[in-house]
């Protein structure tokens, strides 16, 4: 089994690579592999999306790769491999992005990504550091992670969904901010798993393990 992280210039994918890597060498499934190939990407067994920045600029690094988007819809739309999004890789699920101006997303998740809006005006945005997770819906890759769980989030914007169906978890920002989405074989985690120690590590074993 083939685990393929996406790089399109997001971000630094060290410490994404690395927890991937230990996580899969712990339960025997196969190579983790740091790519911007198509070929390699559409073939893979499973997708992981991270995503650091701002909505369009990740969408057009995405379209600046020649064939990377069309790859990635073979890989999870076609073939239904597992996929995982994280931070604006998530966002990329949804219908569209409201960061500075409208961009198209992938549209697997019904719903928009807007500027966080605390109700507490002492909330600074970013919403930034450790965070108490809420699970809203039991799903495999959630196994063994709980209510009160702490996470670790650096983002201004969220996802807003129009099924809550595809609601797995939240956390409370001066209101209810989207953590974790979850529809038939993707899922996306708002936060970073990869420095979300236990709670993170836990999830990305569960993601390698689970068979939608």
């Amino acid at each position: 089994m083939t685990t393929v992280l996406i790089d399109y210039d997001s971000g630094n994918l060290h410490s994404a690579e690395k927890a991937f890597q230990r996580m899969a060498a712990e339960g025997g499934h196969g190579p983790v592999i740091v790519t911007a190939d198509p070929y390699t990407v559409a073939r893979a067994d499973r997708v992981v999306l991270p995503g650091d920045g701002a909505f369009p600029a990740c969408r057009r690094g995405l379209q600046a790769i020649d064939g990377l988007e069309e790859a990635i819809l073979a890989a999870v739309e076609t073939r239904g491999v597992p996929f995982l999004g994280i931070c604006v890789g998530m966002q990329m699920m949804a219908t569209w992005g409201r960061e500075y101006t409208d961009v198209a997303g992938f549209g697997w998740t019904r719903g928009e990504v807007t500027r966080i809006t605390p109700a507490d005006p002492t909330l600074k945005v970013p919403h930034m550091g450790w965070n108490d997770l809420i699970i809203d819906r039991p799903h495999p890759v959630l196994a063994g992670i709980a209510t009160g769980d702490h996470a670790y989030f650096v983002h201004s914007y969220a996802m807003r969904l129009d099924d809550p169906a595809d609601l797995l978890a939240h956390v409370d920002y001066g209101g209810p901010v989207t953590a974790i989405v979850g529809r038939a074989n993707m899922v996306g985690a708002q936060f970073h798993p990869e420095k979300s120690q236990r709670a993170g590590l836990r999830l990305i074993a569960n993601f390698l393990n689970w068979r939608p």
